[in-house]
């Protein structure tokens, strides 16, 4: 059973019955369910995977102290940590009593705070580019079983759909170093005779252009060790996953060397293709760096169009 599923089945065999009987009070207010770090907040959790924090367990995410008192909450966690210690026949981790672990009783300030910098949604464009996508990523994913409040709902679906300038800004970054490693650093170092650099290259073009794909999905990357499997997912470019492994798992001496500045070729083509598809680039050339700078100037904003193309790296 993978851990979103064993999370929801633990919820609703223990969790709910447990808030209806001791916090009915708590019905319109409290959102529960699986979301933030590890693999299986992504659903990427596999048997590698169960070697640390695998465990029947979820959320009990409240608004701040004012809607919530802290009395509650801390009756709240108690209960909780007392709930059957093994499910399915995995046990769960020990649980504080005064929160601060994965799962149990976590404020929805504190949650979005610790991937954002904000308690509550974030405010400017410039907030929007300081925070990292992979932050983003592990304040959207998972599951909410229930949500009385709908604030942590809310906050979710403003995060999962940045202002379209935001995710220009941000594409742009990400072509124009796909662009500068694979199409340009790539041969130089290769050149260079230095293997070494020309490796380094490859896996900066594969990163960013990685980025790049999750983004032309409209979707926020996640940690590095799970990009190639998130990216397995996407409706859209999943396909060049393949060639983007190749160019990471061969070296970069003989033959070998020019079948691998075609690929990075082949699969700039492909990404410039997507992007005149979507309108979001006019250039026409084979360069990424130009690709860039055409969806940068799509930019509605004044103030966040010229700013420096890598601002949201």
């Amino acid at each position: 059973m993978k851990g979103l599923a064993l999370s929801r089945a633990y919820y609703e065999e223990y969790g709910a019955p447990m808030l209806k009987k001791e916090f009915p009070e708590l019905s319109g207010l409290i959102c529960c369910g699986l979301a933030g770090d590890g693999s299986e907040c992504f659903g990427f959790d596999d048997e590698v995977s169960r070697d640390h924090d695998f465990e029947p367990g979820f959320c009990l995410f409240l608004p701040e102290e004012t809607i919530v008192d802290r009395r509650t909450a801390f009756r709240l966690e108690r209960a909780y940590a007392a709930l059957p210690k093994e499910f399915s026949g995995i046990r769960r981790s020990p649980v504080s009593p005064v929160g601060g672990n994965r799962h149990g009783v976590i404020r929805i300030g504190d949650f979005f705070e610790e991937r954002t910098g904000f308690r509550d949604g974030i405010p400017s464009a410039r907030a929007w580019l300081s925070v990292p996508d992979l932050y983003l990523a592990s304040a959207v994913n998972g599951e909410l079983f229930y949500d009385g409040l709908g604030h942590f709902t809310e906050l979710r679906r403003q995060l999962e759909n940045p202002p379209e300038d935001i995710r220009r800004k941000k594409l742009a970054a990400a072509l124009l170093l796909a662009g500068q490693a694979g199409q340009y650093n790539y041969p130089r170092c290769l050149a260079h005779g230095e293997p070494g650099a020309a490796q380094l290259a490859v896996a900066e073009f594969v990163r960013h252009t990685i980025r790049a794909v999750f983004l032309l999905n409209r979707r926020w990357c996640p940690f590095y060790k799970w990009m190639f499997r998130g990216m397995r997912d996407l409706p859209r470019l999943s396909e060049i996953g393949d060639s983007l492994e190749y160019l990471l798992t061969t070296d970069n001496r003989g033959d070998i060397t020019e079948a691998k500045k075609g690929i990075i070729e082949d699969i700039a083509a492909i990404l410039i293709e997507t992007l005149r598809q979507d309108g979001l680039s006019h250039a026409v050339c084979t360069d990424l760096e130009r690709h860039a700078v055409s969806v940068n100037n799509g930019i509605a904003d004044p103030e966040l169009r010229n700013l420096h193309l890598l601002s949201a790296e």
